[in-house]
């Protein structure tokens, strides 16, 4: 098959639906498929030679540190479009890639499938600040979802969120996935002297974008609960965001320089994981994200997450077994989870990695399974 992938961000942004196209990307295109990646371009980004793209022309938007694509003056983008005889497209995004993707699939008279990712309507709200222009917004994404061919979710919680927000279609889960990788042993120590590390010390980090969605000012209250009560621990976050230079002044401000550490956005993966491998525990209390891929990412490095209660992110984790629920997404509620865990973390952490982690190949062999059923009865019906 040759297939579009369509997607609003590109790597190295520190985005989750840009890393889930990647590996859909990926591991089609070991799978034998023709896979290509559409986009806006990143002039950071590094050249993936197994990787297929067709990039269109942007713009830098600084406030929220990524491009926005803007495909009709991209000629060369517009000609390399027009010469691939894709059989199926599919959007990440519902915005200008996906509205791509839809002009490809009417002048291709192919299956559009769209997946829904994100909390979008807590997007535009925490932009807007407008409940009627949320709704409005909200209201032209459904528009979009009803004129696919297929919609997925990520999961249950994900696909409930899309009904609440109005949509009366078809929905099918498909799991994000990820891979248990091998660290390699010159980036572990490289990082092991990047943040000073100390096998005696428990390492509690976060990984994502630094901004207030992610409830990430909670972990950093919490952890001067855990200092107050003379509890031993380093927390490292990895990541960057419009919140970021605030969280580094609130942790200057609670006095915690000597335990917390900024390392700012980390583009190699290969330390990523090497930091997952070293952690302790991921603390990821967000009530925003839907299926977070640090969660499984840390997870088959045998590390356990630490979920808010009730998250659509903590969706069929056992509290105890394969992770930490919180009571609650309150810093006293963090802190008191993290301070009555830390025995049980090692098997806790090796449940994870035997629960939550499913492979790309394995998602990928449903994924195809899907495309060619979407593609046989498109057929049918021009037929």
């Amino acid at each position: 098959m040759i297939i579009g992938q369509f997607c609003d961000t590109y790597p190295p942004t520190a985005d989750g639906v840009a890393r889930v196209t990647f590996a859909y990307c990926e591991t089609l295109s070991k799978m034998g498929h023709a896979a290509y990646y559409v986009a806006p371009k990143d002039s950071n980004a590094p050249d993936y030679p197994f990787l297929n793209t067709i990039l269109s022309p942007s713009v830098k938007i600084p406030i929220e540190q990524w491009n926005v694509g803007l495909p009709a003056l991209g000629f060369k983008y517009q000609k390399n479009l027009k010469e691939v005889p894709f059989d199926i497209v599919h959007a990440q995004s519902p915005f200008i890639a996906g509205h791509e993707a839809m002009r490809i699939a009417k002048r291709l008279n192919i299956p559009l499938v769209s997946t829904f990712h994100s909390k979008y309507y807590d997007d535009f709200l925490q932009r807007t600040h407008s409940k009627k222009l949320s709704q409005i917004l909200t209201k032209n994404i459904i528009e979009f979802y009803n004129k696919c061919d297929a919609v997925w979710a990520v999961n249950d919680g994900t696909a409930e969120v899309l009904r609440e927000y109005g949509f009366g279609g078809k929905i099918t889960v498909m799991e994000n996935g990820t891979n248990v990788e091998k660290v390699q042993p010159e980036v572990l120590e490289e990082m092991k002297q990047r943040i000073h590390y100390d096998e005696r010390t428990p390492l509690l980090i976060f990984v994502g974008r630094h901004n207030k969605q992610k409830n990430i000012q909670s972990v950093i209250e919490a952890c001067k609960i855990l200092k107050d009560k003379g509890m031993a621990f380093k927390l490292v976050t990895a990541g960057d965001g419009p919140d970021y230079d605030k969280l580094v002044k609130l942790s200057q401000k609670l006095g915690l320089e000597d335990r917390v550490q900024f390392l700012g956005y980390v583009d190699a993966r290969a330390e990523i994981m090497a930091l997952y491998s070293l952690a302790s525990l991921l603390v990821f209390p967000s009530l925003y994200d839907n299926a977070p891929m640090v969660l499984r990412e840390a997870a088959s490095m045998q590390t356990p997450g630490l979920l808010v209660a009730g998250s659509t992110s903590a969706e069929n984790l056992i509290d105890g077994e394969n992770a930490l629920i919180a009571r609650d997404d309150s810093p006293a509620a963090i802190a008191e989870r993290i301070q009555n865990s830390l025995a049980d973390l090692d098997t806790i952490g090796k449940n994870a990695q035997k629960t939550i982690p499913i492979s790309w190949d394995k998602i990928m062999k449903k994924v195809v399974a899907e495309y060619e059923a979407l593609i046989q009865e498109k057929q049918g019906r021009i037929r």
